[in-house]
């Protein structure tokens, strides 16, 4: 008994011990996961896609913002001559001095381009290159631009002696300075100023009237039971298909002096009826008969916008609870009410978002405005302008950079939106089924016949104007449009150029695309480097195309760039292409990652298989349809795009969407329609193959999605 007790007494335990606050309050130590050789590898393939995007993205930008710093300006105080007419060398020659006396300078308008020049024999009338007379030239400050002699250039103090044949080829250069000149002079000229308020008026009027017709049309596509839905749907997108050039080009044959509407008006009621009609609405500048000019650019704003404002906003009406209907309903609320109430604040954040993506692609775009927008200037049209017309970048990086301004506000103001949008379908609800009635039904299929007529008639026009030899005095039908070998703009090589790089661009851009949203979506840990990754891959969405085609001119074709062999190749207009469209594909590539469960990845590293085999053999098949979305994307929007590779194209690199474009601008009207219907059957084609590839395949590897 005692030895049970003691034995019991030995296992009795004591009291506990102390513990300090700190100690309580002292916090575990964090546990990191070991990383494994995969680990590391795919934290390589990202900061290696990552430095893709900075040298393709990041620095272009920042090289085009130091340009529009810039100020070249000719130094002409600096700069004095001697003159020996055989009796000894005369006093010196101010330059400014000797310029202002005979008229041909300023002191106020100095300034000039990167390339600008002077030719030293302007500051001597008489000069002539027989003379005997003798020249000498110098710079008073060294390093103040100086002069150029048979490509060199010398900014030194010391004076140089010429023979009068040999004066004839110096120069002058203009010295650089960094400022905000570049910007005053832009914003304290009218006429380039101007700009930005027919900029901002022609996208916002073009988003009012896109955005309210995409409505109506998608409300019709999910809210009625109008037959040939799927008819509709296909002829809406349509413009998706064709470069933003088209619908300029369509409108002039519908609507110029010369056009369609004008020789049916006159076999109607006479030339001198129509011509008077025509004076008398005519207000002189921009009147309603005037097609060039903000109606024109706003018809074909609004033609080329409107498939991307219908998707969106049909992604918006089709998540609907029927029970906020039904309730509406039990509560006999009229049906304006319930239209205000439950299907207006719905599709609110989708009416918003499609408000701003038409907005940005407004006031981004080139073709239309270049088409049909006459002396009306706008801003992606003045960069064109002053890089191709008149050949000063700063200028154009300038404009540029307020291009960039609206472009990037929209951008930010669309991802805040859609940041604040909640989910407006829980796990209980009932999806909303139209019901069927027969006058509301009529009228939403007449609406859409008649939007669908004009997108249809618009490919039309064009078509019919490819195939009449000479408008409006030979309307015999005949193929020499298409014989684009003997027109400006490239010929048939242009249009092979397109198709490789659109190949090129499909099969690369998808590859990298979708593998570095795999590393983002996939990784582990890093967190600090995905964030960074996945905002590099959201900047090219808020850039413009005319943007990023100059700022790769300022950075490629840098000699001191050691990428600098890539300028004027193939290889920079799909580096350029792929860039501008990535935000796109890699939002798609990431949406079809989510779908997919972790555990896949965790499986594997338990079996400790490499991730590229889970990547080729489980995600890949996977998200198959998802990968063939982004290259369609890619592919279609490489064939069409004007704006983004306008500047960087050489004469072996000519492309069927810039050839369109030089082709009406040499007069050649109809042929650029004719390429343009090529790049619309091209993408079609495209299109139909797709949808059959995306068929087979989703009944021979998507099967698990049905079971």
């Amino acid at each position: 008994m005692c030895a049970c007790r003691a034995t019991a007494s030995a296992f009795t335990p004591g009291p506990p011990p102390m513990v300090s606050i700190a100690q309580v309050r002292r916090p575990a130590a964090r546990i990191r996961p070991k990383l494994n050789r995969d680990d590391w590898l795919m934290r390589a393939f990202m900061v290696a896609i990552a430095l893709y995007l900075i040298v393709a993205l990041a620095l272009p930008l920042y090289a085009m913002l130091s340009k529009s710093f810039e100020i070249y300006s000719f130094r002409l105080d600096t700069i004095e001559f001697q003159v020996d007419e055989g009796q000894g060398w005369g006093p010196p020659i101010n330059a400014l001095e000797r310029g202002e006396e005979l008229g041909i300078v300023r002191r106020d308008d100095l300034v000039t381009t990167a390339d600008g020049r002077m030719q030293a024999t302007e500051f001597f009338p008489d000069f002539s290159f027989l003379a005997p007379t003798r020249y000498r030239i110098r710079n008073t400050e060294p390093n103040t631009g100086g002069y150029m002699v048979r490509g060199q250039q010398f900014t030194d103090t010391e004076w140089r002696e010429f023979s009068s044949n040999d004066f004839r080829r110096v120069t002058l250069r203009p010295s650089q300075t960094k400022g905000i000149g570049n910007y005053l002079v832009y914003f304290s000229t009218p006429a380039l100023f101007s700009s930005i308020e027919h900029s901002l008026t022609i996208s916002i009027i073009s988003t009012i009237i896109t955005v309210s017709l995409a409505f109506v049309f998608a409300y019709a596509l999910t809210r009625s039971c109008m037959p040939f839905k799927g008819l509709f749907k296909t002829a809406a997108l349509v413009p998706i298909l064709v470069p933003s050039l088209l619908p300029g080009i369509a409108l002039v044959y519908l609507f110029g002096s010369q056009s369609i509407v004008v020789k049916v008006l006159e076999a109607l009621f006479g030339a001198d009826s129509v011509a008077w009609v025509w004076q008398a609405l005519d207000n002189g500048t921009y009147g309603p008969t005037e097609i060039y000019g903000p109606i024109g650019i706003v018809i074909a704003s609004v033609f080329f916008t409107f498939p991307h404002a219908l998707l969106i906003i049909i992604t918006a009406l089709s998540i609907a609870d029927a029970r906020l209907y039904e309730a509406a309903i039990a509560l006999r609320a009229p049906k304006w009410r319930i239209f205000w109430t439950v299907t207006l604040p719905g599709a609110r954040y989708g009416l918003i978002s499609a408000a701003f993506v038409v907005f940005n692609l407004v006031i981004t775009d080139f073709g239309a405005p270049k088409v049909i927008g006459g002396q009306y200037n706008v801003l992606a049209v003045d960069i064109y302008k002053q890089v191709i017309g008149q050949q000063n970048f700063q200028m154009g990086a300038v404009v540029s950079v307020v291009l960039l301004i609206p472009a990037l506000v929209a951008f930010t103001v669309d991802r805040l939106v859609q940041k604040r949008q909640v989910a407006l379908l829980s796990a209980r609800a009932v999806p909303y089924q139209p019901r069927p009635m027969r006058r509301f039904d009529l009228l939403m299929m007449g609406y859409t016949g008649i939007v669908s007529l004009f997108i249809l008639g618009i490919l039309a026009v064009c078509q019919f104007a490819a195939l009449i030899k000479f408008w409006p005095y030979d309307l015999s039908f005949s193929l020499n449009n298409y014989n684009f070998d003997v027109m400006d703009g490239g010929g048939w090589d242009s249009y092979g150029n397109s198709i490789r790089m659109a190949l090129y661009t499909a099969v690369i851009g998808t590859s990298v695309v979708f593998f570095g949203a795999y590393l983002v979506e996939k990784g582990r840990g890093f967190a600090a480097g995905r964030t960074a990754f996945q905002f590099l891959a959201m900047m090219p969405m808020a850039i413009p195309g005319m943007v990023l085609g100059l700022s790769y001119i300022f950075f490629f074709n840098d000699p001191a760039n050691p990428l600098n062999f890539i300028y004027g190749t193939m290889a920079i207009l799909v580096i350029c292409t792929v860039t501008h469209f990535y935000t796109v594909s890699h939002l798609t590539a990431v949406t079809a990652l989510k779908q997919m469960d972790a555990e896949f990845e965790l499986v594997s590293q338990s079996l400790k298989q490499p991730f590229t085999k889970i990547f080729a053999r489980v995600t890949i098949p996977v998200c198959m349809p998802a990968i063939l979305d982004i290259s369609i994307y890619l592919f279609v929007n490489a064939m069409t795009t004007v704006s983004a590779v306008v500047f960087l194209y050489s004469p072996d690199t000519t492309l069927a969407s810039v050839a369109v474009l030089n082709m009406d601008d040499a007069g050649d009207v109809a042929p650029a329609a004719a390429m343009g219907m090529m790049i619309f059957y091209t993408n079609a084609l495209m299109r139909g193959l797709h949808a059959l590839g995306t068929r087979g395949l989703m009944a021979r590897t998507q099967a698990w999605r049905t079971r």
